[in-house]
């Protein structure tokens, strides 16, 4: 039983680091120009602050989440791990969040605030955009399910 509960730790764990690792590099990679009017105008994910958080945020949950691959169960240290789980998988929430708020406004625009579409100019950054969003989602439920996994290991002893 604590090699299988091992293991699906394990292939929970390299599912969100991939899929984190996966959503930063596509996001840190976006950019697209079109000209309008003679005037270039730029898309790069640096231009957007919701879109570095995400960046950040998919790149510190891949780092903690290959850290944490190297911690054996046994140990006190362990135990903490479901905070930063938590944590982390709260992070991954809120820039998972906030990215797909702008990817709305650059799809469809903002016609209160006078904000235009931008996604028919740029679509190859609107399509990288979406790329690491669905990466970033595949990362939110894979540590959505190690939280419930790691509560499930620590309490599985208290109630048999």
């Amino acid at each position: 039983m604590a090699k299988t509960s091992r293991l699906c730790s394990l292939l929970l764990r390299l599912l969100a680091a991939a899929a984190t690792l996966c959503a930063a590099v596509v996001m840190a990679t976006s950019h697209d120009s079109t000209t309008i009017f003679g005037l270039t105008l730029d898309a790069k994910f640096q231009y957007t602050p919701s879109l570095e958080f995400f960046v950040v945020a998919n790149a510190v949950g891949c780092g903690y989440t290959l850290l944490v691959l190297f911690v054996p169960p046994t140990t006190s240290l362990s135990r903490l791990v479901i905070v930063f789980d938590v944590t982390v998988a709260m992070l991954l929430t809120a820039a998972t969040a906030a990215a797909g708020a702008m990817a709305e406004v650059g799809k469809k625009g903002n016609s209160h605030a006078g904000w235009m579409p931008i996604c028919g100019q740029v679509p190859s950054f609107c399509d990288h955009v979406m790329g690491a969003l669905i990466c970033a989602f595949v990362g939110v439920i894979a540590y959505f399910l190690i939280v419930l996994h790691t509560i499930y290991t620590l309490l599985s002893p208290l109630f048999p």
